[in-house]
């Protein structure tokens, strides 16, 4: 990876022009961001989010990621027993908003456990509502470029927009942005999964024109593919086909005649993994990802019954990111947490996601079967720096862990935990490091997190 400066700080004495003064700045506008800003607001505090897109959803929206995951238990035969809801709090809300505007399905079964696919319009928009009808304020193309402090005390950052330079003053600030570009900018310690290696983005599509009950008449109930299809996909490779995932993942939509695919594995032409957060490797992704959409439409289309007619309907404007940066915290999820279903006083949301680790050919999965595990609130406190939490999939965990928990319905959890914290952190003049997980886990529970029933 070539060379580049990230560490840009600005002390107190910054002459920027101001664009505004807040008590909580949220910087990023994907789930973790959206249930912040609406949280924050909703309790009284002049709120601002940062979004570098002109839209909110992040990796949902923009990366199509496109469903929820982690809100219900696994359980050991989802094509025989009814889902059952693990995850409540503000997951649950922006949920049940999604559903009274029909921008969801109903739940499809995923292997052990069971998700719900969105329809991303109806997402942006519910999103925007709830933040604005809360008193919170929104802030579109424009990409934090710095941080505002004096010694380890956050005050604002820099934010370069197509007009120029400004900074924005705050209170305290929520990281959001899934890469942990606060923590970067001022030159905090992170860690990068596995000793640098990290999960593969992926290029999601929506699949037009296809006879869907055709489609799952020879698919089957199950939206991971059947060994049969894997077979196809064999045939079709030695007649040329470049098809690097032979295990891929299909779901109706809220859309007429439209299946969602998850289908891709994205690594560079010459085989390295492939971080986004290296912008050479970023650009490689999107290039490889389109390439690989046409030629898995192009299987769908010739080998799959109910394809016939297909046509790829739209792609992510993105490529999907399931890892970068991750703090180092006060606290840490452990791989053995996940897998123990460890369960804890002062655990702020829970988990029943499997570990779903994309690193190579073929996805590992460690189910939980109706259990969760719950994360802890120092996993969401950097352990140098005042004034500062984070929410996302930037939070303190081990590199298997976060393949867990770095999912839609977690993510809205660790912005509704954040957001509550910053509250607390105003109007008691309390650090986050200070606050104890488990008030903040008694104020979730007054919200419908239902932590600990």
């Amino acid at each position: 990876m070539k060379k580049y400066k990230s560490l840009i700080v600005f002390d107190s004495n910054c002459d920027l022009p101001v664009y505004d003064e807040v008590d909580v700045l949220v910087a990023g506008g994907g789930p973790a961001g959206i249930a912040a800003a609406e949280t924050a607001a909703r309790h009284n505090n002049k709120t601002l989010l940062v979004e570098r897109l002109g839209f909110l959803g992040g990796a949902s929206v923009a990366g199509y990621s496109g469903t929820f995951c982690g809100m219900f238990y696994g359980c050991d035969n989802p094509l025989e027993e009814e889902p059952r809801q693990a995850v409540f709090g503000w997951t649950n809300k922006f949920y049940e908003e999604l559903k009274e505007k029909n921008g969801v399905t109903e739940p499809q079964p995923y292997g052990k456990t069971f998700l719900v696919p969105h329809n991303p319009q109806i997402f942006k928009e519910v999103a925007e509502d709830m933040i604005l009808s809360a008193g919170g304020k929104i802030l579109y193309h424009s990409t934090i470029v710095g941080v505002i402090k004096d010694f380890d005390e956050f005050k604002g950052v820099v934010i370069d927009t197509k007009s120029g330079l400004a900074q924005i003053r705050s209170k305290v600030m929520i990281d959001a942005t899934g890469d942990a570009d606060i923590i970067y900018r001022a030159g905090y310690e992170y860690t990068m999964g596995d000793n640098g290696v990290i999960q593969n983005p992926t290029m999601i599509f929506r699949l037009g024109g296809v006879d869907v009950k055709k489609f799952f008449d020879y698919w089957g109930e199950d939206r991971i593919s059947p060994d049969k299809v894997t077979e196809a996909m064999k045939q079709a490779i030695e007649k040329g086909a470049e098809l690097p995932r032979l295990k891929v993942w299909v779901y109706h939509t809220t859309r007429p005649n439209e299946l969602f695919m998850n289908v891709t594995l994205l690594t560079g032409r010459d085989g390295h993994l492939l971080n986004v957060c290296d912008p050479d490797d970023h650009t490689e992704a999107e290039q490889v990802a389109r390439k690989q959409v046409n030629e898995y439409a192009k299987f769908f289309k010739e080998y799959i019954p109910g394809c016939e007619a297909s046509f790829v309907n739209d792609l992510s404007c993105e490529v999907g990111v399931r890892q970068t940066r991750s703090i180092v915290g006060i606290d840490k999820l452990l791989n053995e947490d996940v897998k123990n279903a460890r369960k804890r006083s002062d655990g702020i949301v829970a988990c029943p996601w499997p570990i779903e680790l994309h690193n190579g050919e073929k996805p590992y999965l460690f189910w939980l079967i109706n259990d969760y595990y719950e994360v802890p609130y120092g996993a969401l406190v950097p352990a140098v720096g005042e004034n500062l939490i984070v929410a996302g999939r930037n939070l303190s965990a081990e590199h298997h862990a976060l393949a867990s928990c770095r999912v839609i319905s977690q993510c809205f959890g660790y912005g509704h935990a954040a957001a509550l914290a910053a509250d607390k952190s105003i109007k008691e003049n309390i650090k986050f490091r200070d606050i104890k997980g488990e008030e903040i886990r008694k104020l979730l529970n007054e919200e419908d997190a239902r932590l600990g029933e």
